[in-house]
């Protein structure tokens, strides 16, 4: 009985003070922010429930960003300026020659610019 005892007390820490914590942070990141955007995180934290630092690593944690243009993306665009240049010569030529004559070729245009914009929008953003 006296070993069960034994095993079951724990050893004399000496220093006694708080157990260590489970997570140790030990880095930091300086933010400059805004007296508006300081004031909205706290409001934001103090309706949460939640210290304002507390509340700013749940943010980071589930924010998503999403990328500005991937390299593909920028070409689709100029290629897309350039379709606009040329809608915009056609209909200056179908001012002046009718709009039957380039009929065929406007919608050959708005097809190609159709396809370019269903490329950017099916980008997995």
């Amino acid at each position: 009985m006296e070993e069960t005892e034994k095993k079951n007390q724990k050893p004399y820490n000496p220093k006694g003070g708080r157990p260590p914590k489970k997570v140790k942070r030990e880095s930091q990141l300086m933010v400059r922010l805004t007296e508006t955007e300081r004031f909205l995180i706290e409001t934001k934290a103090r309706e949460a429930g939640m210290k304002p630092s507390a509340w700013f690593r749940l943010a980071a944690k589930k924010a998503r960003v999403i990328a500005r243009l991937k390299p593909e993306d920028a070409g689709l665009l100029r290629m897309l300026a350039g379709m606009a240049n040329n809608l915009n010569q056609l209909i200056h030529l179908a001012h002046t020659d009718g709009l039957l004559s380039v009929q065929k070729k406007c919608r050959e245009l708005l097809s190609d610019i159709d396809d370019v914009l269903k490329k950017l929008k099916d980008d997995d953003r």
